[in-house]
């Protein structure tokens, strides 16, 4: 049976703190992460923006290589066997497996399975397809060292859930056998950007400057934007269960919400989440707001559900 399960959040609590996560994201990320401000200061900001200290009880970090590109593992104390790549937002220009620590090392605690970060490929020096080409070398190194392909999951947020369900959908076309299921945190899913969302209350994060900026780098010339490889929407959405996490404060809010029903149509198991007053990919302040961990131990259950569903 295909019968949606949906979740809409309680209205979100803490409304001091979401007021100054909010203004702050407004002034040091969607002000700033944007043209005209160069790639090369773009990536320092964010790698600055996030270079906090973490250390999280019973989680160990390392340095690894998987599939041929550098990667960070997560490991619980308490760990299932199964494995979650993770594939790190940043629409394909920034980002790397440092600037997601958080989120990362808190899915594997809460989760109780390893979780490897992906340093994929970036643009502009590497435009489509490298960085599916990076997940798919990474997803076939899992099966090479042992994993079954029901103990290994597939998620991301935002550009990395892009990658999660074009690398899923290049597996299928590959014949590889599929993983347990996939996470996608306010994923991009239609690079053509004809149904951005405008929120009331705006989108304290993404710049639409930004993201024109971006598929204009990753693009390679002379490909429609329209295509599956760059707009997932538009590919094979029969795919392993789906977990969608969406905000409904940003511009990416229509691409998760038309995602749902597509796959759904194609018959695939769908959760879709809805998360109000919240911005994208919220999730990365778990930990300190309280929407974000519920967020998260949701994303945990989905993982307990999908393994013991695959026993």
């Amino acid at each position: 049976m295909n019968a949606p399960v949906e979740f809409t959040a309680p209205a979100p609590e803490q409304p001091l703190l979401r007021a100054v996560l909010r203004g702050t994201l407004r002034l040091l990320v969607r002000s700033l992460v944007r043209p005209p401000m160069p790639i090369a200061g773009q990536r320092a900001l964010i790698k600055a923006l996030t270079a906090m200290p973490l250390k999280v009880s019973g989680v160990t970090r390392s340095a690894g290589e998987l599939g041929g590109r550098p990667c960070e593992w997560h490991r619980p104390q308490q760990d299932s066997g199964a494995v979650l790549l993770y594939l790190h937002g940043g629409a394909y220009l920034i980002g790397a497996p440092s600037t997601h620590r958080v989120i990362c090392t808190m899915l594997a605690k809460r989760g109780g399975l390893a979780v490897c970060a992906l340093d994929y490929r970036l643009a502009p020096e590497h435009r489509y397809p490298a960085a599916r080409e990076d997940a798919v070398a990474a997803y076939r190194a899992l099966l090479d060292a042992g994993y079954r392909a029901e103990q290994i999951f597939i998620g991301g947020d935002s550009a990395g859930g892009n990658l999660c369900l074009i690398t899923t959908q290049q597996l299928k076309r590959l014949e590889l056998p599929l993983p347990a299921g996939l996470v996608c945190l306010s994923p991009w899913t239609d690079a053509s950007g004809e149904h951005l969302h405008q929120p009331p209350a705006g989108d304290p994060l993404l710049h639409p400057a930004w993201l024109d900026q971006a598929i204009a780098l990753y693009c390679p010339p002379g490909l429609d934007r329209c295509d599956p490889g760059l707009s997932p929407l538009h590919g094979d959405l029969a795919l392993p269960p789906l977990l969608i996490q969406v905000g409904e404060d940003e511009v990416l809010l229509n691409d998760s919400l038309r995602l749902a029903e597509q796959a759904r149509a194609a018959g695939t198991r769908v959760r879709l989440e809805r998360y109000p007053g919240l911005w994208h990919v919220f999730q990365a302040h778990v930990g300190m707001l309280r929407a974000a961990d519920l967020a998260v131990a949701r994303i945990a259950a989905f993982l307990h559900e999908q393994q013991a569903a695959g026993r």
